[in-house]
């Protein structure tokens, strides 16, 4: 086998982590490799002059968009807070556009997937990105499949993952690809981290978004759900903690959330599990009562079916990176 080209790019703006994540993962796979099957990274940019990044650390490009013309086996671009909502830098956007030809394999961390869309990258391609990100990806590239809840995903030759940290979990997966499971879990284990996450985004992002107005009747029954999260609460008791019918609760909760109160209401419980799973050694039936659940096995089948984990797993996960 040959020498492994990873190539990054950058910009100004970028999320530090979506750089150095990724490469750490590479840099570390190399303790496992012989000197001929190794991976070599380089940081590309529009200039080698120092970009600021988006936690105000300077990062330099090793070489810039003019030098970088191809060979690549595995090609990413890195996130930025403002590339979801503004216009990437023309020069990334021009030189991405002819990713499928500079590399084997190409694609973004976070919300490098706007860049890729903007590049003409994603229509009719199954991608991922932050899952705070996702909705808007989706309306501003409509024939993206946008799969809101993975970790990472490969469609042929283009891979796409999600938030930030997701980008070592792409890494990982990469290696594996190259060199099997056993290298991959070895680098996880040198990182810290998880060799492969179990589940999708949800289980690891806050499962709950604020209203926009906190004295506005659903910011009144969200406050109330999450402070009384073991009792039980139905669409007529919440209704009417605001005065209102339950028809037109039901109806005003949707349009200011996007879900229904019995959604909200199941997602808080699940949010407050997770934080006893990760924080505290209560037994699982005791964490199924106090959030709300009732019994371990509701829990269960709740979990499984909204994180694709069992509360077991879901807490062996923390326990095993904990341990390092």
């Amino acid at each position: 086998m040959a020498i492994l080209k990873v190539g990054i790019a950058v910009h100004e703006g970028v999320q530090a982590l979506d750089v150095a994540g990724p490469i750490d993962v590479f840099v570390e796979a190399n303790r496992y490799l012989t000197a001929d099957n190794r991976y070599e990274t380089v940081v590309i940019g529009p200039h080698q002059r120092p970009l600021r990044a988006s936690n105000n650390m300077l990062l330099m490009a090793d070489v810039t968009f003019q030098e970088a013309d191809g060979g690549f086996d595995i090609l990413l671009v890195a996130g930025g807070p403002a590339l979801s909502s503004g216009e990437p830098d023309g020069q990334l956007i021009e030189w991405l556009a002819l990713a499928p030809t500079r590399a084997s394999t190409y694609g973004s961390i976070c919300t490098g997937a706007f860049a890729l869309g903007h590049a003409g990258l994603l229509d009719g391609r199954r991608v991922t990105t932050h899952w705070q990100n996702a909705d808007q990806l989706a309306a501003r590239f409509p024939d993206a499949q946008v799969e809101r809840d993975a970790i990472y995903v490969r469609d042929g030759r283009l891979v796409t993952s999600a938030g930030v940290t997701a980008g070592i979990d792409l890494a990982l997966a990469l290696v594996g690809e190259r060199h099997g499971s056993r290298i991959a879990l070895m680098v996880a284990k040198r990182l810290v981290v998880v060799a492969q996450r179990q589940g999708g985004q949800s289980q690891f992002s806050p499962y709950l978004t604020a209203p926009s107005d906190p004295r506005s009747p659903v910011a009144t029954i969200q406050n109330h759900v999450m402070e009384n999260i073991g009792a039980r609460h139905t669409l007529q008791s919440l209704a009417g903690l605001v005065g209102m019918s339950a028809r037109n609760f039901a109806r005003h909760f949707v349009q200011e959330t996007g879900i229904t109160p019995h959604e909200f209401v199941e997602r808080a419980r699940i949010d407050a599990a997770r934080n006893l799973l990760e924080g505290s050694d209560q037994q699982l039936k005791t964490v199924a009562y106090d959030c709300g659940f009732g019994t371990a096995d509701r829990m269960r089948i709740i979990f499984t079916e909204r994180l694709g984990v069992t509360p077991a797993q879901y807490r062996m996960s923390f326990r095993n990176r904990d341990a390092g």
